[in-house]
């Protein structure tokens, strides 16, 4: 008997610039992508001067989204959906272009998003990616320029401007002086943006990531993951001046460079250059998540919105990469004596850190470390910022008995600061205790504990866990305590006595 095909689901993003479609496997609160392909077809040039879609973009528009239609249906994608934004609504030749695609896609739903629509579903993204956004989300595409604003209330103030990148340019005749001009002028329109002074800034759409990548690979930046990038104002500000005035050629040199979308540069970087003007943000962060995975989280897996992401995706790795399901609970209790003052985010960090505490077991021995190092620095989704990602990839490269100056470990030095790389490097050491007393089993774990005591660090057995005490104990014990600054005891106590903190 044959097994039920997987769950997946299919988007498509008709934009004035490109148009993509993401098809995402199964039903969980992080969208797992599994095919994506873009199209540049510039369906919106001109259309400042024509009021009308490009023939050539549509003409080949046709050709690309009955491909996308022969994926999705071969791959049993269903929701299936076409999502027509600026360029297609604005068009007066718009419902003309939808009705032909309709004529040979009749089963495939194709909807025209108004921009506080498409505004909305960016804002859903990027809360997808980030659940704890808080500040103005601005999604720039060809066409148009979506701003809203998005806070633990929801998603509030919803506006469209003409400022993409292809409309912004054909309205300044191609001049960036007028591009500045044009895009004050609109900004200015938007009143709520006055009460916005000083909050984050969240970047969406792809002119705005080709800003993002162009600055990592023009500053060697250690992790070469867009998502949750952040910037200073300043920084943000010198990285605009620079792309603005940079010519083609110099970007082309840059390593990875977005070469379909360098000539886009420019006019993206003048309205980022702009929005900083108005809205003097604390930081700019760069979110991979908009429109797309917004429709995911509102049309697949509405239900799972309220899960923390980076939870999820570590119990996810937990159950495909683990030895025990029911080991990280205990563990979650276990350690928690090691960080009796932790912050909130340290805590967070901690329990997901139980949870991937085991996902090398797997491994070949010799690369284990650095394997499950780079796993997490590079694992999809999560919801963190990058710091976060080198802090729990460090402390789970120590829990597998890396050292912290190993080449390897480079970007985690270079992404945190002292505090953060001591505290991760006590987490790994901790779990790497606990490895040797349970075996990667909870019932091994059980009757044994930690306490802080009078400047020293007690290891507790019970006489039913005494057999675990030896050497390889003992020396991870006492390597724990002296990244602590404190001697180190074991001792024997009662069964009773040996508890673990809720």
């Amino acid at each position: 008997m044959q097994a039920d095909a997987p769950a997946r689901s299919a988007v498509v993003d008709l934009g004035s610039n490109s148009v993509r479609m993401v098809v995402f496997d199964g039903i969980s609160r992080n969208p797992m992508p599994i095919f994506n392909e873009k199209a540049v077809l510039r369906l919106g040039r001109g259309l400042t001067q024509t009021g009308r879609l490009n023939e050539e973009g549509m003409a080949m528009a046709v050709n690309v989204l009955r491909r996308f239609h022969a994926i999705a249906r071969g791959m049993n994608a269903d929701p299936f959906e076409i999502l027509a934004t600026a360029a297609v609504r604005d068009a007066s030749n718009g419902p003309e272009f939808v009705a032909s695609l309709r004529e040979v896609m009749p089963d495939v739903p194709i909807r025209i998003l108004s921009g506080v629509e498409e505004a909305d579903h960016s804002a859903l993204g990027v809360l997808c990616g980030i659940p704890e956004a808080d500040g103005i989300v601005a999604d720039i595409g060809g066409g148009s320029l979506e701003l809203i604003r998005i806070d633990a209330e929801g998603r509030h103030d919803a506006d469209t401007l003409p400022l993409g990148v292809i409309r912004l340019s054909d309205r300044a005749d191609g001049d960036l002086a007028k591009a500045k001009t044009i895009t004050d002028s609109d900004l200015a329109n938007v009143k709520w943006l006055d009460r916005m002074k000083g909050r984050t800034l969240y970047l969406v759409g792809g002119a705005f990531r080709a800003l993002g990548r162009l600055q990592i690979a023009r500053t060697s930046y250690p992790l070469n993951i867009l998502h949750y990038y952040t910037l200073s104002p300043s920084t943000a500000r010198e990285m605009t001046g620079w792309l603005i005035q940079s010519n083609r050629r110099v970007l082309e040199r840059l390593p990875s460079a977005p070469r379909k979308r360098l000539d886009d540069v420019p006019f993206a970087a003048t309205v980022l250059r702009r929005l900083l003007k108005r809205l003097e943000p604390d930081r700019i962060v760069f979110c991979v998540d908009g429109l797309r995975e917004g429709w995911y989280a509102l049309n697949v897996a509405p239900h799972l919105q309220q899960q923390d992401p980076l939870e999820a995706v570590a119990q996810s790795m937990c159950f495909r990469f683990g030895r025990s399901t029911t080991l990280p609970e205990a563990l979650i209790n276990w350690t928690f004596s090691v960080f009796p003052d932790e912050t909130a985010h340290q805590r967070r960090l901690r329990h997901v850190a139980c949870w991937l505490s085991d996902v090398g077991s797997h491994d070949h021995p010799e690369y284990r470390a650095e394997q499950t190092f780079l796993r997490i620095l590079w694992m999809q989704g999560a919801g963190i910022d990058h710091s976060s990602r080198a802090a729990l990839a460090l402390a789970l490269a120590v829990r597998y008995e890396a050292e912290t100056d190993a080449e390897w470990l480079a970007p985690a030095r270079a992404l945190l600061d002292a505090d953060a790389f001591t505290w991760a490097n006590r987490l790994g050491l901790t779990l790497r205790l606990a490895s040797a007393l349970s075996g990667g089993t909870e019932s091994l774990l059980e009757g044994t504990s930690l306490e802080i005591r009078q400047q020293e660090l007690y290891l507790y057995f019970t006489s039913a866990r005494v057999a675990m005490r030896g050497d390889a104990v003992k020396r991870r014990l006492q390597r724990l305590g002296h990244a602590m600054g404190l001697e180190t005891q074991m001792e024997e106590i009662s069964a009773g006595a040996c508890s673990l903190p809720a």
